[in-house]
């Protein structure tokens, strides 16, 4: 497993094929966007899908925490698809979350589909939020757009979630199992993004890095040359 080390507000982060930001000097894990128990509220709505997404979400979760063994874990809201989530976990559900939260200090930000304890967070230099701010001043984490791309590989294609960043704003990518995803292209990232960034995709060991463009740009594809690893390898992805 390879992590893709970056700055952010003078300090080096770690990204995690798995969907986590890593903050080494601090401790801290930065996740985002859970989404737990969206299969249920499905089903409450009369659409049924299989009931094992908050079981994979937290598999991953946990995975991350023995990697790391963080001191705090900062879940940047939308971690329960609904208000009423958490009550609707089944028992096993339930205690793997309590065993997880015996080993790190979660810390809930509140997002716009469930509550949370806090809005915001900041420590140094960087602030963690739910919802990016346009008008950014320093450095920032956020989640909410849970962004993904699609990238050319080996004769076709393939779209899968990433993280986004510039070197001032980090967006992750959702770590819920059916959080689903929006393009980087999408015009809700131009004034995030106005002059391009870097895309990090999620593959099973490793990230696929590729610059992507800013306004004048429609789509996340990039060019073949703009690749930091040969395209064709992500295929394997």
């Amino acid at each position: 497993m390879s992590t893709a080390p970056i700055h952010l507000g003078g300090e080096r982060l770690l990204l995690d094929p798995l969907g986590g930001a890593w903050w080494p000097v601090e401790r801290v894990l930065a996740i985002a966007d859970l989404h737990l128990e969206k299969g249920s509220a499905a089903a409450r709505a009369g659409r049924l899908l299989p009931p094992w997404d908050t079981a994979a979400t937290l598999e991953r979760l946990g995975l991350m925490l023995r990697r790391y063994t963080p001191s705090r874990v900062l879940c940047l809201g939308d971690s329960f698809h609904d208000g009423e989530g958490r009550a609707r976990m089944a028992a096993g559900d339930a205690a793997r979350l309590a065993e997880l939260e015996r080993r790190a200090e979660f810390v809930w930000v509140a997002g716009n589909h469930d509550g949370g304890r806090i809005e915001e967070l900041t420590i140094g230099p960087i602030v963690f939020r739910h919802i990016a701010e346009p008008r950014l001043k320093g450095a920032e984490v956020s989640g909410h757009y849970h962004p993904k791309a699609r990238v050319p590989a080996a004769g076709t294609s393939i779209s899968r979630a990433c993280f986004a960043t510039d070197g001032a704003r980090l967006i992750l990518p959702a770590l819920g199992a059916y959080a689903g995803g929006l393009d980087l292209g999408d015009p809700a990232f131009r004034p995030l993004f106005p002059r391009g960034g870097r895309a990090f995709l999620l593959g099973r060991e490793r990230l696929f890095s590729f610059r992507f463009g800013g306004m004048a740009r429609r789509r996340s594809t990039p060019d073949p040359d703009l690749w930091d690893d040969a395209s064709e390898t992500a295929a394997s992805a």
